[in-house]
């Protein structure tokens, strides 16, 4: 059954892309607190920026950092990589299995750009590819020699990207896809700057040359802008299970704000590894720019097409809805499912229907006739604690309707 092994797939690639994304995110915070944890004093080895004692696992290691590279190379060279390339590739399958795949399900709202899915994964890819170009050549021009300056233009940059993303895609999928230009410049980042840069001086190293430091100030800059950008990353990713931050008409100011408040926390640890005290100010900083996010998402009107009419049933999902079980399933998923998943819900303490989908009309259940067949057909994933008591018939129906009208085989492990 394609459909339920397409869902082991995307959850057997999300597993990957957290533990690959904590283990790159770990090490990537590391190094900088190490970095900046660095003492200078007398009597360290020529060429050694400074050192640093640890203490983990039972043991103490003793850190020192060469500003270019040591006299000699090493036998032995640990190199990290790895952690960033297979989390951005496993999100790029995700961005492709959730997005691409069916982009009339999350990535097009007819009433903010009436898109073909073809225009809207050519929109998406080239959106990530051009802003990271874009991104790249800001870097390598005369401003990329001053820090303060370059960090100024990209935030600007960033938050136009994603207010663009806004007039063309949900805003799910706008915030997605901002979120995935970051990870994109940040993997990037790895691959094309940090990683050839560590090459060529161990390649001068290896000539018996001296490495040229401009290598090291090129790498240390990108691994700067990555340390920054990270937890944005991180909140845009999240940000598609909660409509009050990609579903409201401000939601390009979130974004800018969730930029501002991933500057605002790294300066505080990176501040207070660096021996230079705890700036509490960040705290509060983030603490008012977090409360500002939170009303933006209730004032003015939500994002187009919140609110909407209910869409019509997309040509694709017409079998859906003729087919001959299409009644009794009309009949459960109303009367068990729509009272949370409306435009305007009557269930007690739910404010915005549960990740944006809404289960009122034919065309709605059409559109997420897959989503209705694994979590409430193949499984009582839904409703939680199955609240509204889903009978397993009613369960059978749903998972029957969807394999006849799409031709599914059920048995198809044997």
């Amino acid at each position: 059954m394609f459909d339920l092994l397409w869902e082991w797939l995307n959850f057997a690639t999300r597993w990957l892309h957290i533990v690959t994304g904590i283990a790159w995110i770990g090490s990537s915070f590391y190094f900088i607190a190490l970095d900046l944890e660095l003492k200078t004093h007398d009597g360290l080895p020529k060429g050694v920026q400074g050192d640093t004692w640890q203490v983990h696992g039972g043991g103490f290691y003793h850190m020192m950092k060469y500003v270019v590279a040591p006299p000699k190379m090493p036998e032995e060279l640990t190199w990290f990589k790895w952690e960033s390339y297979w989390t951005w590739m496993s999100g790029a399958f995700l961005l492709g299995v959730l997005y691409y795949a069916s982009p009339e399900l999350f990535l097009i709202d007819p009433s903010v750009a009436d898109l073909e899915p073809w225009q809207a994964v050519a929109i998406g890819i080239a959106g990530i590819v051009v802003g990271y170009v874009v991104y790249d050549l800001l870097c390598r021009s005369p401003l990329g020699q001053y820090d303060y300056a370059l960090f100024a233009v990209l935030f600007v940059f960033v938050v136009v990207v994603g207010w663009g993303f806004t007039q063309v895609f949900s805003g799910r999928g706008a915030f997605i896809h901002t979120g995935a230009l970051i990870a994109t410049i940040m993997t990037a980042n790895v691959a094309h700057v940090i990683m050839p840069n560590q090459r060529k001086t161990v390649a001068a190293l290896k000539a018996g040359e001296t490495p040229d430091p401009k290598w090291g100030k090129q790498a240390k800059q990108r691994s700067t802008h990555n340390n920054y950008i990270t937890l944005p990353v991180i909140f845009l990713m999240l940000s598609n299970h909660y409509p009050l931050a990609f579903a409201t008409k401000y939601n390009w100011i979130i974004i800018a704000l969730v930029l501002l408040m991933g500057f605002t926390i790294r300066h505080f640890f990176n501040t207070m590894h660096a021996g230079k005290g705890m700036p509490m100010w960040t705290w509060l900083a983030t603490f008012i720019l977090f409360v500002i996010a939170m009303w933006l998402s209730q004032a003015g009107p939500p994002q187009r097409g919140e609110d909407a009419a209910a869409l019509p049933v997309p040509a694709s999902a017409e079998k859906l809805v003729a087919s001959a079980d299409f009644d009794q399933v009309r009949e459960i998923v109303t009367s068990r499912c729509s009272m949370c998943h409306a435009r305007e819900p009557v269930w007690e303490g739910i404010a915005k229907a549960p990740r944006h989908v809404f289960l009122e009309e034919d065309g709605d259940i059409a559109r997420h006739a897959q989503q209705i067949y694994v979590q409430a057909g193949r499984s009582n994933a839904m409703p939680p604690g199955n609240v509204t008591d889903v009978s397993m018939a009613d369960r059978q129906v749903l998972a029957r309707w969807y394999e006849n009208a799409t031709g599914q085989k059920r048995n198809w492990l044997w």
